[in-house]
Parts: structure tokens; C-alpha cells; sequence
């Protein structure tokens, strides 16, 4: 199983979720992104050692770092490794040992340690993106033609095709809940298609 370093883009609020966050990860050596859906808290003990704000009083994160620094060993990555049933699943890798763990905990504290954070070729493969404007640089390319007509009828979409123009539209729109939802209904179509 290949690893692919990624990097936090960004977070952001989504409010149709009930007080849950988009965190989205941006592949290191490419343009690929994957969205992960997280709880508030996470998600504020992420931003919050991203700006380097210390709260008065140690948050989770932090005693957990406290403990494995107690304890003598290291943080050495994390690996973003499984998604099942559209969850997501990490693994730290502590000295020789690997603990499971939930991803925004595992990027929780890979921002505290300031380790690499990866994820599977495979996860990425079956629940990334790449944004419109680098899939339009890539057929805008030289050496590819343009193949789209202003003056040509278009064709009706099936339901497969307006989900994945809707797909592109929420990423536009940087509505990353709305967009993992459809990316998930477009995988359903595609499983029963195949």
C-alpha cells in the first residue's frame, strides 16, 4: 500500500451539518484533495495549534502530547489508511508501534508534532477530488484539444452526470460537506453501474 504525503489546506464550517467541519487535505506532490468530515472540537484544537493560540488550559491534544512525551517516545507520522462505509481511519505511528485512531485526532496531534501526515493511495483513489480550475488548466493544456461547442445542443444529463456536475459546483463553491455527500452518491451509482 503506497502512501501519499498530504498537507491541511483548510477548514471549513458547514452549517447544514449541525456544528461539523470540512477538513481538507491537499496531496504534497499533486492536485488532488480529500475532504473529511470532522466534529467542532477537533476541528478547533486543529485551528487552533495551526495559529498558535494556546488555550489556558491544555485541551486533549495537548495532554495526549504531554503523555507521549512523558513517556519517553516519538510521534513519528500518521496514516490516514481505511475508508469503510464512508469513515475514515487512521493509524499512529509511535516509535515501532502503530495505535488506531480516528483521523482528526491522529492530525490533531501531527500538528502539534509537526510529523507528515499520509494517506493510502486506495482512500485517495475512492474519496478524493481535484478542484475544476486544475482539471480545466489540465484539458487547457497544450497538446489537448478543446472539444466544447458553444453553438452544439447539449446533450440531457443522465443522473450519474448532473452529480458530478453538482460535485463540481460545491467544490466552486467550497462546500466541502455538500461535496463529500455527493462524491458518496456518485460512488453508489458508479458500484451499481459496475
Amino acid at each position: 500500500m503506497e502512501k501519499i504525503q498530504v498537507d491541511i489546506l483548510g477548514l471549513s464550517t458547514s452549517p447544514s451539518a449541525g456544528g461539523a467541519y470540512a477538513l481538507i487535505l491537499k496531496e504534497v506532490n499533486g492536485t488532488r484533495r480529500l475532504p473529511i468530515i470532522i466534529g467542532a472540537f477537533e476541528a478547533q484544537s486543529i485551528a487552533l495549534e495551526m495559529e498558535g493560540i494556546k488555550p489556558p488550559r491544555p485541551l486533549t491534544h495537548d495532554l495526549i502530547k504531554s503523555i507521549i512525551d512523558t513517556m519517553g517516545v516519538a510521534l513519528n507520522d500518521v496514516f490516514i489508511n481505511e475508508l469503510r462505509d464512508g469513515t475514515f481511519y487512521a493509524r499512529l505511528s509511535v516509535d515501532t508501534q502503530e495505535i488506531d485512531s480516528r483521523p482528526s485526532d491522529a492530525i490533531a496531534l501531527a500538528v502539534r508534532y509537526g510529523v507528515p501526515i499520509f494517506v493510502s493511495d486506495k482512500v485517495m483513489d475512492e474519496a478524493s477530488f481535484v478542484p475544476e480550475t486544475e482539471e480545466a488548466e489540465k484539458m487547457s493544456s497544450p497538446g489537448t484539444e478543446e472539444t466544447s461547442s458553444e453553438s452544439a445542443p447539449k446533450p440531457k444529463l443522465s443522473k450519474l452526470e448532473q452529480l458530478e456536475h453538482q460535485l463540481k459546483e460545491a467544490i466552486a463553491k467550497e462546500e466541502y460537506e455538500k461535496a463529500a455527500k455527493l462524491r458518496d452518491e456518485i460512488k453508489k451509482i458508479q458500484a451499481r453501474n459496475s
